[in-house]
């Protein structure tokens, strides 16, 4: 009887431990489940982020294209030394002699292509120009501003202040924009023939006045008959020899 009993207590353990170790293996498969579950999704993520971070475009610095604003002047593939000033940069030598021919050495600036003589492109150049400065340069070798509110008929002959700029095939030294002062030299339109003609012919009404915008000197003429003719005479002399002019300070054309 203690042999039976015995022989199914150790049955009984043999049981227990069999269903501990199923329950064990069970436990286990379950939680790398659920780990490979868990770990899915975060994986998926971390792939999505890497590909997203890897299609992402990479844009390059745009290159600039941008035309500088002297190259409206230079024309292209023309004579390196018919270049205008603003096209070059040359080494200018301010020790030379004054009125002398002098040589310099030039070198075109970027983007500007010129050849020489013989049709090949080069960047060094000289070029021969007298020696002298800008402001120094003949009245046709640079353009001024002209004034509208000076007396060109005037003693003494009035001046205004102008802003001169040379001429873009002229070479010279310094400042190719430099002030001057000018004699008033500008016109209306009103003819020197013309209002001596009316002087002449009907100056007694004061025409050649009010021609010349001059109306209140006009008005005494023709109420006065022209000072009875002394006035007439007068004017005459004065319009000849053209101290007589427009009202609004201009010269004859």
């Amino acid at each position: 009887m203690a042999a039976l009993w015995v022989l199914r207590a150790l049955r009984g353990l043999c049981g227990a431990a069999l269903f501990l170790s199923q329950l064990s293996v069970l436990s286990g498969r379950a939680g790398s489940l659920m780990t490979t579950k868990l770990s899915q999704p975060q994986s998926t993520l971390a792939k999505s982020l890497t590909s997203t971070s890897t299609n992402t475009p990479y844009f390059k610095a745009a290159e600039s294209t941008e035309i500088p604003p002297y190259m409206i002047k230079c024309p292209s593939n023309g004579l390196c030394s018919r270049l205008p000033p603003d096209c070059m940069t040359c080494n200018t030598n301010y020790s030379c002699i004054y009125g002398k021919l002098a040589t310099f050495d030039c070198k075109v600036k970027p983007h500007v292509h010129c050849v020489d003589e013989n049709n090949h492109e080069q960047e060094n150049f000289t070029i021969n120009m007298t020696c002298q400065f800008c402001w120094q340069l003949a009245t046709s070798d640079y353009v001024c501003t002209n004034s509208t509110n000076c007396m060109t008929v005037s003693c003494p002959r009035q001046r205004y202040n102008a802003t001169c700029t040379v001429r873009d095939h002229i070479h010279c030294l310094g400042n190719r924009v430099f002030p001057k002062m000018l004699y008033c030299n500008w016109t209306g339109g009103y003819k020197w023939s013309t209002a001596l003609a009316l002087s002449i012919t009907l100056g007694g009404f004061g025409a050649d006045r009010f021609y010349l915008g001059q109306w209140r000197e006009g008005l005494g003429k023709l109420f006065s008959f022209g000072g009875l003719g002394i006035w007439t005479l007068i004017d005459v002399l004065l319009i000849g020899v053209g101290y007589v002019g427009p009202a609004d300070g201009s010269l004859y054309i």
